[in-house]
């Protein structure tokens, strides 16, 4: 089944402060056409869920505030059902339909991976909200494909940083089995080394985290002063109460996949207490003063989201940020080629919702470093860690 939505409201403004330009090229005159394909239904339908959430309130946002000149901005969204044919079968659709100016795929990295060679072929724009590197990379395999998930290497540098400034030396590393998995242990082994931080273990469990009893037992036995989960948070969960059965008393310490939420409440609160993770400051945006027009964009967004949807999904802004750099390189272009947005959106320099996001010819992964910060739980939802 293949899920639809449209949403076109139109009015005239800016994008910021960026000239109203006449837009050419585009086979439905005054409608920019996005395509998505989501996971709506099958394993990966509670991430997908939020990205379709977090698209169609910015969607709705864009054209509330006219930040095409006056054109309308509109969703064409497709169910893959977290299956990687039908995902294929979607984006060769998409990519096929001439309407469709760019497209934005989901959380599901095989979904993606598995249909490169078709984007790439049709030469259409790309932006993937999953997480593994081999989204964005090798670039030159890559041209019309581009990454808004943090990296695992730029989490696992500021995990490293805070094991080193709470005097960790030994810790054990938990990855999931999925196609994450190996690069968050690649990368979270070099920044260890880096910061002189031993890893005495590591272990892969498997997404549902339904084998990580096995896991923590064994990492219990061995005792290191922490353990990094590089997986999900049913995984992250799971680890953690599995710990806390197991009898292990040190630190917990979290990759930005394992984000889900605000809020921590209930078993999730007590299997993470104190447990620090990785990410961007929007999740803790309200305890984060306003200095600069970003910063109280980031708090316009979680209100607004929150007021909508009754809650707020950590990775919503990184969803509403692939539509920004759409709408920016659109406007800048004045036409809605999709070459000539290729070509702008590899020259994305912005302050987005989920932070600085810097786009290069040679990077095609979005979200800057800088855009990540330490978080901790206290009570029962993520704070700054300091």
């Amino acid at each position: 089944m293949k899920v639809r939505a449209a949403l076109a409201v139109g009015v005239a403004a800016v994008l910021l402060g960026s000239g109203c330009t006449a837009l050419s090229g585009g086979p439905e005159g005054g409608t920019v056409v996005i395509g998505a394909d989501l996971e709506l239904t099958g394993d990966g339908a509670v991430l997908g869920i939020a990205f379709h959430n977090a698209l169609q309130l910015k969607v709705e946002q864009v054209n509330n505030q006219g930040l095409l000149g006056g054109r309308t901005l509109r969703l064409d969204v497709r169910d893959n059902r977290s299956d990687e044919a039908t995902a294929a079968a979607n984006l060769g659709e998409l990519t096929g339909d001439p309407a469709i100016s760019a497209i934005i795929a989901g959380g599901c990295a095989e979904c993606l991976l598995a249909s490169v060679e078709t984007i790439n072929e049709a030469g259409v724009p790309t932006i993937s909200l999953a997480a593994p590197d081999a989204i964005s990379t090798p670039v030159q395999e890559r041209r019309f494909v581009f990454k808004m998930a943090p990296n695992a290497f730029d989490s696992a540098a500021v995990l490293a940083s805070e094991l080193r400034r709470d005097g960790v030396d030994t810790a054990a590393l938990v990855a999931g089995t999925d196609s994450y998995g190996q690069d968050g242990l690649d990368a979270m082994r070099d920044a260890a080394q880096r910061a002189e931080v031993e890893v005495v273990q590591a272990a892969q469990v498997s997404v549902d985290g339904s084998d990580a009893p096995a896991a923590a037992a064994g990492i219990a036995a061995s005792n290191p002063d922490a353990v990094v989960v590089l997986s999900s948070a049913p995984v992250a969960s799971a680890v953690g109460r599995s710990l806390d059965d197991a009898g292990y008393r040190g630190g917990l310490y979290l990759d930005a996949v394992a984000a889900s939420g605000l809020f921590v409440a209930g078993d999730e609160g007590a299997a993470l207490s104190g447990a620090v993770m990785v990410f961007t400051e929007t999740l803790v945006i309200d305890e984060v003063i306003a200095t600069s027009p970003a910063k109280a964009a980031r708090k316009t967004w979680l209100r607004d989201y929150v007021a909508r949807y009754g809650r707020y999904d950590a990775f919503a802004s990184f969803a509403a940020d692939a539509v920004q750099i759409i709408v920016d390189a659109v406007d800048r272009v004045g036409t809605t080629d999709r070459e000539e947005i290729r070509t702008a959106i590899e020259s994305t320099q912005l302050d987005g919702l989920s932070g600085p996001v810097r786009i290069t010819p040679e990077n095609h992964s979005a979200l800057a470093p800088q855009a990540l910060t330490a978080l901790v739980v206290r009570g029962d939802r993520w704070r700054l860690a300091s």
